[in-house]
């Protein structure tokens, strides 16, 4: 504590306190500052310990009435809110200086140096310095309640897929975890056909549905269901239900296209095969290599239906193989890959190697197959497939046997993959036994498909150890080193488990 005077002149001389008298200079309260001090308290009325409210989940600060401020420790906006709790009791007294004191940052103590001014006696300026002691206790925020609970939710977002495999759902999964959506996301329930979305605004629902609708063929649906209705405000509260409806098609389905859809997609055969799906489906016709993409409004004008699922597929050995160099489309053709080669082959069943039955049929997968390979695909010389476009088409133009994809030893395949992939944390309700070998589908898809897993973010394994021999071999795809991603990990920073490191 001390006095705010002018300064001394060299003819000014001392006078004697009025109270102890010691010599002192003049001043308008005729005290010495010991003397003053017992007398006059400045700082009386300020609060020495406040108390303020910090949200643990989202490390935020509340400042009243009810808003939620993000700060970090002795940050400008810390600061800021800890003046505007002792605003009303500072208002006869005059703030020169304000800072932090260090504490230890478990202690839930925060403490902030003042320096004051106030006008006492007779006119003097006394300016005083003191700490206030601000004591911190957890309080959740409602934002944060919301979450807590599970079932509070104002909007939900209702994917579906009529499929009997989720190939779609796992790369789906992928983009949303690379953009961070799931982050806004209350709850994730994982049901049969497909998965919820839970947020508590529709803001957040409705770029969700904006993000479906661009990155995989769609359409959708809102309705909403009123819960309250305050007469006297005005308002009312909604929960809002977006339903989007994925096409059911999957990579390596075998569809058959409308005459209509198929002649103004470049006049390309009816029967096709599903290579891709992403924000089209991407087809490709086994007998001219002709291929072509299918968006979401054009499948829904003219709806087409997968032929067989993934179970349906059957294990054929290549008997012979002859590479068609040049293939001659008709008028008006669209667009061949480049990245397919065209043959004709001869198969036969694994389950019939005792007999001499063959099969005979043109394939995309010349750039793959070679005698004795192993090749899955659909046999429809001998199944009973009821759709109402095969069942109108030429017999003579239905081939025997579609191949869809060469077949690999898939124990070792598991072996050697040295990456992984991360997973959304949501809840499941009625699991498929079938789920974990569709799962390895999907990876044995991102190994064989580049383009494919360029949306995907993949990481290193370091739990695994590949064993590398020449025998293990088998020409099987797979990613390499300059594709995978670190996973970042706190203990690389801290050289600990992390737990205990303190982070803004």
């Amino acid at each position: 504590m001390e006095y705010m005077q002018a300064p001394a002149t060299s003819s000014q001389g001392n006078i004697l306190c009025c109270t102890c008298g010691v010599p002192i200079p003049p001043n308008p309260a005729n005290m010495c500052v010991a003397c003053l001090r017992t007398q006059v308290d400045i700082s009386e009325g300020i609060p020495k310990q406040v108390t303020v409210h910090f949200c643990k989940q989202c490390e935020r600060y509340l400042q009243p009435p009810g808003t939620w401020v993000q700060c970090a420790l002795e940050s400008r906006e810390l600061l800021a809110l800890c003046l505007k709790k002792l605003k009303s009791s500072m208002n006869k007294v005059r703030l020169i200086d304000a800072g932090f004191l260090w504490t230890e940052p478990h202690s839930k103590r925060i403490k902030m140096k003042l320096t004051i001014q106030k006008e006492v006696m007779n006119g003097a300026i006394l300016q005083q310095v003191f700490v206030v002691e601000f004591v911190v206790q957890s309080q959740m925020c409602d934002d944060c309640h919301r979450v807590e609970a599970k079932d509070f939710w104002k909007a939900v977002v209702q994917v579906r897929q009529k499929t009997a495999h989720k190939k779609t759902f796992y790369y789906l999964e992928q983009l949303i975890l690379k953009h961070k959506l799931h982050q806004n996301a209350l709850n994730i329930k994982e049901i049969h056909e497909g998965i919820d979305f839970y947020y508590g605004s529709k803001q957040h629902a409705q770029k969700m549905v904006d993000f479906l609708q661009c990155t995989v063929p769609c359409r959708s649906k809102t309705s909403q269901r009123l819960i309250s209705h305050d007469i006297h405000s005005n308002t009312y509260n909604y929960k809002s239900t977006f339903s989007v409806e994925i096409v059911p098609v999957c990579k390596d389905n075998v569809v058959c296209l409308s005459p209509r859809l198929a002649q103004s997609l470049g006049n390309m055969g009816q029967v096709c095969v599903c290579i891709r799906v992403t924000s089209t489906i991407h087809l490709i016709d086994p007998n001219t290599l002709q291929i072509a993409e299918v968006d979401g409004n054009t499948y829904w004008r003219n709806p087409f239906n997968s032929l067989c699922n993934p179970r349906q597929l059957e294990e054929f050995i290549v008997m012979d193989i002859d590479i068609i160099r040049d293939q001659k489309l008709g008028a008006g053709a669209g667009l061949r890959s480049n990245k397919h080669t065209l043959a004709e082959v001869w198969v036969q069943k694994t389950s019939e190697m005792d007999t001499s039955q063959q099969y005979h049929c043109r394939t995309f997968l010349g750039h793959l197959l070679n005698i004795g390979d192993l090749v899955l695909g659909f046999d429809f010389a001998n199944s009973n497939v009821n759709d109402e476009y095969l069942n109108k088409m030429n017999p003579h133009h239905v081939p025997d046997v579609v191949l869809i994809k060469k077949s690999y030893d898939r124990t070792r395949r598991v072996k050697r993959r040295n990456w992984k992939l991360q997973e959304m944390s949501k809840d499941r309700d009625g699991m498929d036994t079938d789920d974990e070998r569709q799962y390895q589908d999907f990876l044995e898809d991102l190994e064989e498909d580049e383009s494919l897993r360029k949306n995907v973010n993949i990481y290193r394994d370091a739990s695994k150890i590949p064993v590398e021999s020449d025998t293990d071999d088998d020409g099987a795809p797979r990613i390499s080193l300059m594709e995978m991603l670190e996973e970042l990990s706190l203990s690389d920073a801290t050289g600990g488990e992390g737990a205990d490191m303190m982070t803004d």
